[in-house]
């Protein structure tokens, strides 16, 4: 209010990073309307307005002076508390215009924020999603490939029975076995994935970061799976007696 009438502007921090303006920026001089007005401040960022990030603010009386202002706003930001917002919304229209409350445009940024949230939310739902199918689609991949294994490998199971392995070691070698494909998968997708992000990230100026429990939740989710899907096969193999397994040679 003591500046209201001089020459003096508060810069949104949209407005003064792009003037190269850090700090308060007490003193710097900005062109504005045809002469020079005096920076007194620069304001935080506002996620509820970000359009006021990139806005120059100015006094009400230097804007009539300086700028040619009319008096007339075309715009009005008020700021209420969270349990009386809905109830300054219904009455900000007559508020602003007795005669004509039907012409005010009445916006809560807060609405659309939540719908931004609500937005995120489903976005990382289908994400999630996405990702279950995807350990889906690989755990069957691993049964199949387990079962095909235990189908081609008979001999060698009848021979290992023979030899005096017991059914539990034989479910252990291929339980084993399905663990390593299934961890060999993970590691690979955690490589690759990281490797994606980092290009991504690189392509738009942004740092790469990975976070370390998301890596090591996907190897492990890869293991559990594995393990889900390699103990049929792993029984399978374990049930069969050394003559029958033999005799399929």
């Amino acid at each position: 209010e003591a500046t209201a009438s001089y020459p003096a502007v508060v810069l949104g921090s949209g407005a003064a990073e792009q003037l190269g303006i850090t700090g308060s920026g007490d003193g710097v001089q900005v062109f504005l309307g045809g002469r020079w007005f005096t920076v007194v401040g620069v304001l935080e960022p506002v996620a509820l307005a970000p359009e006021l990030d990139l806005a120059v603010l100015v006094g009400w009386e230097a804007a009539a002076t300086y700028l040619g202002f009319d008096g007339h706003a075309t715009a009005i930001y008020t700021r209420a508390e969270e349990r009386y917002v809905a109830d300054v919304a219904g009455v900000l229209a007559a508020t602003a215009n007795p005669e004509a409350p039907d012409e005010v445009s009445v916006e809560r940024p807060s609405d659309a924020l939540a719908a931004k949230n609500a937005i995120d939310s489903a976005f990382t739902g289908m994400l999630l999603g996405l990702g279950a199918v995807a350990l889906l689609v690989g755990g069957v991949g691993v049964a199949n490939t387990m079962v095909i294994s235990v189908l081609e490998r008979r001999s060698e199971i009848g021979l290992r029975r023979s030899l005096g392995a017991t059914r539990g070691q034989i479910r252990l070698q291929f339980l084993a076995e399905s663990l390593l494909l299934s961890a060999l998968g993970g590691v690979g997708g955690v490589v690759l994935g990281t490797a994606v992000t980092a290009v991504y990230a690189s392509s738009r100026g942004w740092p790469a970061v990975v976070p370390y429990w998301a890596s090591a939740g996907g190897v492990a989710a890869t293991l559990f799976i594995g393990a889900v899907a390699g103990l049929y096969p792993a029984v399978r193999a374990s049930r069969l007696s050394p003559t029958e397994a033999l005799s399929a040679q």
